[in-house]
Formats: C-alpha cells, structure tokens, sequence
C-alpha cells in the first residue's frame, strides 16, 4: 500500500509539469499574432521625410591621378659672414621669421675696434695729403701739395740757372764747365719733381686704400647681425648663444612653406597630356579638403630607369600643408570634360562598399555603386545611377522598401 501510493504521487507529478509545459506552449502561440499585428501597424505608418538630390553631369575634367610629395618652396641654411662668439640668438626650431629679420648676434667689441683704427688710419692719410682728418671729400690735386711745390720751385730755379749759364757760355763769359754743373742740377730737380709727383700719387693710393679699409670695417661690424634672407619658419637651430662661430658657420635653417613644391612623376603613357599651366588638385590623407596647384616646371626628358616624367607644381598653403607630406594630385588635362556626380553626404558606405538610397515609386531603393574623382561638393559616380535619377542625402538608418516623402535639397 505504501508502494503503490508513491507511485500515485510520482505520476500526479508527471501531469502536474505536462500541464505546465502545455500552459507555456499555448502563451507562445498567442504571441505570434501579436507581433504580426505590430509589423502590420509598422508597415503602414506615415512615410519618413528625407532630403533628395538630383544625379547631375558636373564639368570636373580629365585628370591623370598621380601620388607625389611637398616640398618646401625655398630652403636656406643662413650662416654667419663673420667670425665671432654668438651673443644672442632671437628664433628657435618652428620660429616664424620675415625678411630682414634680425635672428642671431655676434659680440661686437672687437669690430668696432677695428672701426676706429680704420677711421684712426683714414686721418693720417688725409693729413699726408693736406687735407682735414675728418672730411669725407679725398680729392686732392698733386700740384698743390706742399712735397710737389717745393720739388717745382728747386726745378724752376735749377731751369733758370741753366739758361743763364748757357747764354754766359754763347758770350764767352764762362766756361763750359759751369754749364754742364748748371744742367746736372737742372736734371737733379727735375728727377726730384717727379719723385714728388709719384710721391704724392702713392699717398693718393694710401689714402684709397684707408677708405676702402674702413668701409670693410665697417661691413664686418654689420655682419655681426644675421638677418633672414627672406619670409619662412625656422626648420632648424644649429647654434647656440655662447658658441664661437667661424665664418660661414650654419646658424639656423629656414624654409618657405608657401607656395609649396609639389613634385610627382608621371608615367610615360600620360605625359604626352601634361602641360605647363595646368591645374592641379591635391588632396591628402585625413584632410577633407582640397587644394589647388599649377604646374609651373617640367623635367625635360624622360627618365630611362623608371619611365615617368618629373613635374613640380606650386601649391598654395593656408597653413595646413607641411613640407614632406605625402598627398594625391589630379592633373586637369581637360577642363571641358564632365563627369556623373552626388553629394558627398549622399553617399553610404556599409562593410567597404558603397552605396546611394534612390527614391523609386514612393519608396527607398539601396543601389550599390562605384566612387571616382572626390571634389568639396561632389563625389564622381562612375556607375550604378544616371543623371536625373534622385538621391537621398543624408539618409541616416533608412532602410531599402521603407516608404519616404522627399523634399529637394
């Protein structure tokens, strides 16, 4: 009886969870119903509002796409002219300098030193000649020096003396002896007129030479400044204040960063179209911006180890371009073609492919297509939509068959 009672409840049990099990199976069919009337009530709600675009045909041209580098327009190492210990120096790496800037100094005691021994020789060399110390005037004439009159007034006398002593001589009155003493002294003074003559010519060169000694002087005491040779930023100190510097020692190297060189090679099948003047758009990793370029210099030949013309291009730079960077250039070898484009936000891209929402009988339409050319306001379509079709943009979580209304851009 005992057995037979726990086999009773043993199987009231069993019913028990059956019963449950049947209750939990029940509520889920109940609920499918329910979800179907809640897609129903979905797919029938008001359609979503969307701006559109219009597929348009832009005029962008025909571009021959290239990768290239920038370079820095100008790069100047500025050294020093003079030697000398560095007392101070006003820039540093990344210091934006202009054109005559004053960036280094020399100490300048001992150049202006040699200033006043220059000026110090100058004065006795226009004193040599008679003139005042502190003239800036160094004409001189050589006869009226006091060296040259004097040698004129002994040739004049000497001269005189000469011809009295040959008209003695023609009359008989002396000999012929004190002729010749006569025209010795004669010869004498006029050796010794024009030594002072020559005399007076070399003090002339001294005094030529005093001058051009100050001027050079004074040129070294300049040349203890150092200024920028013309507008750019600081790449590079190579100095430092306290350090001596022999002449032509590099101080600091600075570059021009606008414009800036664009330098690509372009391949031999396309160089036949690149031309000096054309436009060149560039762009660079991480910038959504674009920038524009002309070519100004073509390489002349074409390089026998790679094939590829050499062009550099001038790039405008706002200040976001840095020498160096590594970028992507559109040469426009033809400024009339045109080209299949939508908005940038048009554009939806979904596990590396991209995709536009089209608009077709009220509702979306997913159509996957293919990206070209990239503008600030433009995105080439090379195929996938045609002109005039209509693009949502900015769709945002809009799904393909969801019902919209549009409204243009």
């Amino acid at each position: 009886m005992l057995l037979s009672g726990s086999i009773q409840q043993t199987r009231l049990i069993l019913l028990g969870i059956f019963v449950l099990l049947l209750g939990a199976m029940a509520g889920c069919k109940s609920d499918y119903p329910a979800s179907g009337k809640a897609a129903s009530s979905d797919s029938k709600s008001a359609p979503r509002q969307v701006k559109t675009a219009k597929v348009a045909e832009t005029p962008i041209g025909e571009t021959v796409t290239v990768n290239g580098n920038l370079a820095a327009y100008d790069h100047i190492t500025v050294g020093i002219k003079v030697p000398g210990r560095l007392q101070t120096i006003s820039v540093d790496f990344g210091s934006v300098v202009r054109k005559g800037q004053v960036i280094a100094q020399l100490e300048q005691q001992d150049y202006k030193l040699r200033v006043q021994q220059a000026e110090a020789g100058l004065a006795q060399a226009r004193a040599r000649l008679g003139l005042s110390p502190d003239g800036a005037d160094d004409r001189v004439s050589a006869e009226e020096t006091g060296t040259v009159r004097q040698a004129k007034a002994v040739l004049d006398d000497a001269k005189l003396r000469r011809d009295r002593a040959a008209k003695l001589v023609e009359q008989g009155v002396v000999s012929r002896a004190e002729l010749d003493t006569s025209e010795s002294e004669y010869k004498v003074a006029l050796s010794r007129y024009q030594d002072g003559l020559e005399e007076i010519r070399n003090r002339q060169g001294l005094l030529a030479q005093r001058r051009t000694e100050l001027a050079l002087s004074k040129q070294q005491l300049a040349d203890t400044l150092v200024y920028s040779p013309m507008d750019g930023v600081v790449q590079e100190k190579k100095a430092s204040a306290g350090e001596y510097l022999a002449a032509g020692a590099p101080v600091v190297d600075v570059v021009r960063i606008d414009p800036l060189r664009l330098r690509v090679d372009v391949p031999e099948r396309e160089s036949h179209n690149i031309k000096m003047g054309q436009s060149v758009r560039v762009t660079m990793e991480g910038d959504p911006d674009s920038y524009l370029g002309y070519i100004k210099r073509l390489s002349p030949t074409i390089s026998e180890q790679n094939r590829v013309l050499s062009v550099e291009a001038d790039v405008r730079n706002s200040g976001r371009l840095r020498p160096g960077a590594f970028v992507k250039a559109e040469i426009v070898t033809n400024q009339t073609a045109s080209a299949v484009t939508v908005p940038p936000n048009a554009i939806v891209t979904f596990a590396g492919i991209d995709k536009v929402i089209l608009i077709e009988n009220g509702k979306a339409l997913e159509k996957a297509v293919t990206l070209g050319r990239r503008g600030s306001d433009w995105v080439e379509i090379k195929s996938g939509v045609n002109v005039g079709q209509t693009v949502v943009v900015d769709p945002g979580n809009l799904q393909s068959g969801q019902a919209v209304s549009a409204e243009s851009q």
